[in-house]
């Protein structure tokens, strides 16, 4: 068995330490969401914190880890008889990306129990979490649905498995602990509310702190066995103090006072819902017991709320978390202290980290700077040089809600809310024979198909005789999300200030659209003497919004070059994603300039996107009493539609409500 690296060795890294131990305290806390950038040891501390865990008394041979105490009264390899039981240590289960509904939930055995009615249920990931710790790796990453299973079990305790009217519950109580780099895609808001605590962690910028952590990494390495033993001293104190905070629990003292400030709190920050104010309260108890005290503080309360709050505070996926602590302080004074008035409270013997023996951090990650508009040069109409009338970045307009753009035809993609697909989830539209495992019955299919072999078979009592052969996966038509490549003019002829703060809000506000239909997208803008990939097809929205704001404008509009780059990331993502299917989003305003014969050549550039059938779209941006109607005609080279500023809003007179791309039949 291989030797985790020791929970009490990671350097710094202290919210994150300490969110980790009070769930283990009081794991009714509801779990920690993990953010940040990748190489910053979020991995390593999950997997450190199992250790430290008590043993978990079980009913000998139960696959479900029932208490034998209290065993459940309705586990699927009960009943159980209460007393006696063996010890085992807590799990650390990990639950992948790519994992199945049936690996996580559990599965049935569809034929046995149409054809001898008995529930043959092999557990899956939850129940082996159950009373330990089931983390994922990149859970911003993971499939919607399998996020909401994992939720409502976290939420419920308890685990549901239906198959066409067989049912299968057990307990699945867990401490859930995610991990994601934020650079990779967010997570829904209401998903983010679900997880109890959030910490952001970064990568020092002191030296000698990082010079501490690849000292320990080097030495782990080079003898994982000798460098647990240097720190076992460390992690027996830290897995006493855990039990002995378990057990203080109980007597801690939640005051009128400390409820006051945790309810005014998360009204000042207006925080929806009731789920802040419960799990800031069972945060600032745990953070009580882990200190030794029988009485939560006022310090208590503001520890709470900057671990329960910020991510509960996002209202849009291109809203930064965070919390505004001279508020929060603000706050706190107003509605008093709690019902203990001590100014100093004692925080226990190692700080509110634990574990002992880290360096702490001396400077905290520092923000990116707000990049103020300079004044810029006003639209003259004409072609600029090339390098020359370079206009600075101007901040996008309001966004809007916008129409929907699809994809035409079906596709089978990756599980979103933008076009037709097949998919595992969705209303049922016919029957197939089953490609591997059986997941989506087809119960009259199946009985259909077994029914003419009965006598064949030998029937002779009720139950249906089911062979293998017989059973019919359900086919399902659901949605998509696609691949939405950003194709954005940022010329001189684009560059008039108030024009394209509409553009840039246009292009925003189809972000915020995609985010909310879990689509990819990627960024390419072109200007001056080329385009360039300012952002390559990622599932992170918001980096796609950032890289948008910053975008500067001038120069000729080598519109060939644009399209010529769109389709070369196209061509390298479907060797990447050969399911997701695209749709381009071309932002201009249809003029070419530059080099011999610009508009011809970007007549043949766009026929390529036609010629393989890519979904396509036109935001026309030309203004003024008089228009030339160019962008109309370079959506028609791509075999696509255009579209005006105008009718891209979802409220539009136009009435603008179809598919991206209509071909004759």
């Amino acid at each position: 068995m291989s030797t985790s690296f020791p929970f009490t060795a990671v350097v710094g890294q202290d919210d994150l330490r300490l969110a980790l131990l009070l769930n283990a305290v009081s794991p009714a806390v509801g779990g920690v969401l993990v953010r940040g950038e990748k190489g910053t040891a979020k991995s390593t501390a999950v997997r450190a914190l199992s250790a430290l865990l008590p043993e978990v008394p079980v009913v000998p041979g139960c696959r479900f880890s029932c208490d034998p105490a209290s065993p459940d009264p309705g586990c699927p390899d009960g009943p159980h008889e209460a007393g006696g039981g063996a010890e085992r240590p807590a799990r650390m289960v990990e639950l992948p990306v790519g994992a199945s509904e049936d690996r996580l939930v559990g599965a049935l055995d569809i034929e046995r129990a149409l054809s001898e009615g008995v529930k043959a249920f092999e557990p899956g990931l939850l129940a082996d979490a159950h009373r330990g710790i089931l983390y994922v790796d990149e859970v911003n990453l993971l499939h919607d649905h399998l996020v909401d299973l994992l939720l409502d079990a976290a939420a419920m305790g308890a685990s549901y498995v239906e198959r066409e009217g067989v049912s299968v519950r057990h307990a699945a109580r867990f401490l859930l602990v995610g991990t994601m780099n934020p650079e990779e895609g967010e997570l829904r808001p209401q998903l983010l509310d679900r997880f109890g605590l959030t910490v952001e962690v970064a990568a020092s910028r002191e030296p000698d702190q990082r010079v501490e952590v690849v000292k320990r990494r080097l030495a782990y390495d080079d003898d994982p066995a000798a460098f647990a033993a240097r720190w076992a001293e460390d992690e027996a104190a830290v897995r006493a103090r855990i039990v002995a905070a378990r057990e203080l629990l109980p007597s801690v003292r939640l005051g009128d006072g400390a409820l006051r400030q945790i309810a005014a709190t998360c009204a000042a920050f207006e925080v929806d819902g009731m789920r802040a104010d419960i799990v800031m309260a069972r945060t600032a108890t745990a953070l009580a017991a882990w200190a030794g005290r029988t009485d939560v503080l006022a310090e208590d309360v503001r520890q709470a709320a900057l671990l329960a709050l910020p991510h509960r505070r996002r209202r849009n996926p291109f809203d930064a978390p965070g919390l505004d602590e001279d508020k929060l302080d603000e706050t706190l004074e107003e509605f008093g202290g709690s019902d203990d008035d001590d100014p100093d409270p004692d925080p226990g013997p190692d700080g509110p980290g634990g574990g002992g023996g880290q360096p702490e951090p001396d400077d905290a990650p520092q923000g990116d700077g707000d990049t103020a508009a300079r004044p810029e040069a006003g639209e003259n109409g004409q072609p600029q040089p090339s390098g020359a009338g370079e206009q600075s970045a101007v901040r996008a307009s309001e966004p809007f809600r916008t129409k929907v753009l699809s994809v035409p035809g079906i596709g089978e993609g990756a599980a979103g809310r933008r076009s037709r697909a097949r998919t595992e989830h969705g209303r049922t539209t016919g029957a197939r024979r089953p490609r591997g495992a059986l997941t989506k019955l087809h119960l009259a299919a199946t009985v259909q198909a077994a029914a003419p072999h009965q006598r064949a078979r030998g029937r002779s009592g009720p139950g249906l005789v089911v062979r293998r052969d017989d059973l019919r996966q359900a086919t399902r038509e659901g949605r998509e999300g696609n691949l939405v490549l950003f194709v954005v003019d940022a010329s001189g002829s684009m560059a008039a200030r108030q024009r394209m703060s509409a553009v840039k809000g246009a292009v925003l506000s189809l972000l915020l659209d995609a985010y909310q239909r879990r689509d990819k997208v990627g960024l390419v803008t072109f200007r001056d003497t080329g385009a360039d990939v300012a952002l390559p097809p990622t599932s992170s929205v918001d980096a796609a919004a950032a890289r948008l704001e910053t975008l500067p404008t001038g120069g000729r509009t080598p519109l060939a070059a644009g399209l010529l780059r769109a389709h070369d990331v196209l061509r390298v993502e479907r060797l990447r994603d050969p399911a997701r299917r695209p749709l381009v989003v071309l932002v201009t305003d249809g003029r070419a300039t530059g080099g011999p014969e610009p508009v011809a050549l970007a007549g043949r550039a766009a026929r390529l996107f036609a010629a393989d059938g890519v979904a396509s779209v036109v935001v026309d941006c030309e203004s003024g009493p008089v228009r030339l109607g160019l962008a109309g005609q370079l959506a028609g080279e791509l075999g696509g539609t255009a579209v005006t500023l105008d009718e891209l809003r979802a409220d539009s007179i136009a009435g603008l409500v179809k598919d991206v791309q209509r071909r004759a039949a």
